[in-house]
């Protein structure tokens, strides 16, 4: 890692640890709202609204527990079961959905922790930079002639002045070690959050179950697309212009005695016409899996795309090897579609595709030096794009800025034993 790294990762720590001290804070009195509450639920019914208006605060406060434990490597899975139908903002129904879901205990069972733990851990985060800035500035150096001033009139003893400087490198040391410590300490909290906000297996098998019920039904709809799309190609492409040969050759048969120069004329349309409706079929049959795919995998299928864009494209990759089948298919029409829109839309003068594989893990970025402004709401390539990658568990994040640069970062599990992989590839 260079210098410049570990510095910056390091002084975003630090800003995290005091950022963390702040916000600790805000658990105690969430904590008594939620105990007032739910005391006062009997008591003419107030607790009927306090306590779900009350739920949302600390649900609001667990999210932003679980987005910092995430910019420093932990994951932490919302585990709230999704509101029932016909649940109003307020009245029993709502109560009752709150106060029985498991993950409203297990948040309010983190509060007095989470106010700890992030207090100890967001001092120590401050204590040692703090204190390396201090030995730095020479504190201790004035403190030291001050005592000197007084203790000796005018005269300021020698030594006092040498320890004093003796405080800058040690000061340089407790601030690098400082700065090494912090992401590791924020990590630690994160790890700590997580043992309280992360959802227990019971939940997580829901949650389970919800996601592929959607992603299912995502999935299913992608299909069918797809399949209106091949067949409204091959009716108003390729089956379109073979009538219109049958037609041609019919015809040049009834003038080939009587006018044989024109149905020699005919059959030269009728060959121009075959070759169009063959070039038009190889794309649709690209479209569906394209032979270089199979020929010669992802990494040499998205080669071939970079050679056949208008902007210039490089590659780098790092997939050794071959993946699934539909895993190959995925990531492949994810790449063309991000490729296509920068072709369209950035405005870019130069663009990069970056494959590696980690494990079990298939991260794929597309990045341009375009006009940026990307919006995933807007259109639907982007859309379908993370409704493919949905399918087999894969996710996709956007950083578009206007004035750029566009980045399209997408995250595949690529294992064969993978249960999305396995349903997609027909096992059974």
């Amino acid at each position: 890692m260079e210098t410049r790294d570990w510095i910056r990762d390091g002084l975003r720590a630090v800003a995290a640890g005091l950022l963390s001290i702040v916000l600790a804070v805000l658990n105690i009195p969430l904590f008594v709202l939620f105990v007032v509450s739910l005391v006062l639920t009997p008591v003419l019914g107030i607790g009927l609204v306090a306590l779900p208006a009350v739920t949302v605060l600390i649900r609001a406060k667990a999210d932003l527990a679980r987005r910092t434990a995430a910019w420093h490597g932990v994951s932490i899975t919302r585990p709230y079961r999704p509101k029932p139908a016909g649940v109003g903002l307020i009245g029993w129904q709502r109560y009752h959905w709150v106060i029985t879901d498991p993950a409203t205990w297990r948040d309010v069972a983190w509060l007095l922790p989470g106010a700890v733990g992030g207090l100890v851990l967001g001092v120590l985060t401050l204590a040692l930079p703090a204190y390396g800035v201090e030995g730095i500035t020479l504190l201790p150096l004035w403190i030291y002639l001050g005592e000197g001033w007084s203790g000796y009139g005018v005269n300021w003893p020698i030594q006092n002045i040498a320890e004093g400087f003796l405080s800058l490198p040690q000061g340089l040391v407790f601030l690098a070690l400082g700065l090494v410590v912090a992401p590791h300490l924020r990590r630690f909290e994160g790890l700590w959050a997580k043992l309280f906000l992360a959802p227990t297996r019971a939940a997580e098998l829901r949650l389970r179950v919800t996601q592929l019920t959607v992603t299912r039904a995502d999935t299913v709809d992608a299909q069918a697309a797809e399949l209106r799309r091949i067949e409204r190609d091959l009716h108003d492409g390729a089956q379109a212009r073979l009538v219109s040969l049958g037609m041609t050759i019919g015809l040049a048969e009834e003038l080939v005695e009587r006018d044989p120069e024109t149905a020699r004329k005919l059959l030269a349309e009728a060959r121009e016409n075959s070759s169009t409706a063959l070039v038009e079929l190889r794309h649709l049959v690209r479209g569906i899996h394209p032979p270089v795919l199979a020929e010669r995998g992802l990494d040499g299928a998205v080669r071939a795309l970079a050679l056949t864009s208008r902007i210039p494209t490089t590659v780098d990759s790092d997939v050794p090897g071959r993946l699934e089948t539909p895993v190959e298919s995925a990531a492949y029409f994810a790449v063309a579609e991000a490729l296509a829109n920068v072709q369209r839309h950035s405005a870019a003068t130069f663009a990069y595709v970056s494959m590696h594989r980690s494990g079990d893990l298939l991260r794929l970025e597309v990045g341009d030096d375009g006009r940026g402004g990307a919006d995933m709401t807007r259109g639907t390539g982007l859309a379908g794009m993370e409704r493919r990658l949905a399918a087999f568990d894969g996710t996709m994040t956007l950083s578009s800025p206007p004035g750029g640069p566009t980045i399209v970062t997408m995250e595949l599990p690529c294992a064969s034993s993978s249960p999305r992989t396995m349903l997609s590839s027909g096992t059974d």
